[in-house]
């Protein structure tokens, strides 16, 4: 064998011996490459809504069963849902809706015209909810900001009044860096100035386990605002303190149709009730 077919021989091994050390590293990448991609995210701000940290924390879902007192369906939708078909849901028996229309004092749902007149137009009773962000401006800032931007009530028959989502903090610590006594004394501050400047009192749409995590299981609250519970399964469980009843249960994030469904705690005459004050 010649000096030069030695060396071409070498040259070949050493070749090979590199595509496949480079085959090796790039396998043993991979699983990196895929935790990596798994690691959770911070949302964008503006696309939290209604129910968002329910599923994380408090169940995946479920239908409640059957009761004795009689129970009227209802959605919630968000930007997620986009254009909505309203005539389909109210063929499906649902009757109430609620639309996302605010976020702290920096974002607008941009689909809350279609939404919120569409679900009216099909003759729906409905209203809008606030994401509540305590730890970006003060629950007075907040609660102006929703009605100036569609959080607003008028005695027609057809508008619910208006509703703080107070629940776990997507983009940050679940409390929002907030004491108990705190968080009491600005959800305390929105449901003030939402009350003078509509005249009715704020809804508060929570779950038990963050109310007893971030305000101390206050008892400020029930004998003024009515409740919405979010619990994801066939009970609606313990409720918060000072609150003896819910209004609205949302028992679902994956329902039979667009939206998370919702039980208004009694029959469509009880949901006008509450839109008449």
């Amino acid at each position: 064998m010649s000096v030069h077919t030695i060396r071409s021989s070498r040259r070949s091994r050493f070749r090979a011996a590199g595509t496949l050390l480079a085959a090796l590293s790039l396998l043993l990448a991979l699983p990196m490459t895929a935790r990596a991609a798994e690691e959770p995210s911070v949302p964008e701000r503006g696309s939290a809504y209604l129910g968002m940290g329910v599923a994380a924390h408090d169940g995946v879902g479920g239908l409640p069963r059957g009761s004795r007192a009689a129970q009227t369906e209802g959605v919630d939708v968000s930007s997620y849902q986009g254009n909505v078909n309203w005539s389909t849901l109210w063929n499906s028996g649902v009757k109430w809706a609620y639309t996302k229309a605010t976020e702290g004092t920096y974002y607008t749902n941009p689909s809350f015209t279609q939404q919120y007149n569409g679900s009216y137009n099909v003759g729906m009773i409905r209203g809008s909810y606030h994401f509540a962000t305590p730890d970006t401006t003060s629950g007075t800032a907040q609660a102006n900001y929703f009605v100036d931007h569609g959080g607003g009530w008028s005695k027609d028959g057809k508008t619910l009044p208006g509703v703080l989502d107070i629940e776990w903090n997507p983009y940050g610590a679940q409390c929002y860096g907030k004491s108990a006594s705190a968080m009491v004394s600005w959800i305390k501050d929105f449901a003030k100035t939402y009350k003078t400047r509509t005249g009715r009192d704020v809804v508060i749409y929570t779950a038990t386990s963050w109310w007893k995590t971030c305000t101390g299981n206050s008892a400020a609250f029930g004998s003024t605002n009515p409740l919405w519970v979010a619990r994801y399964a066939s009970s609606v469980g313990a409720l918060p303190a000072g609150w003896g009843f819910y209004t609205m249960w949302q028992y679902t994030s994956s329902g039979p149709t667009v939206g998370d469904h919702n039980k208004f705690n009694g029959a469509l005459d009880r949901v006008k009730a509450l839109a008449n004050g």
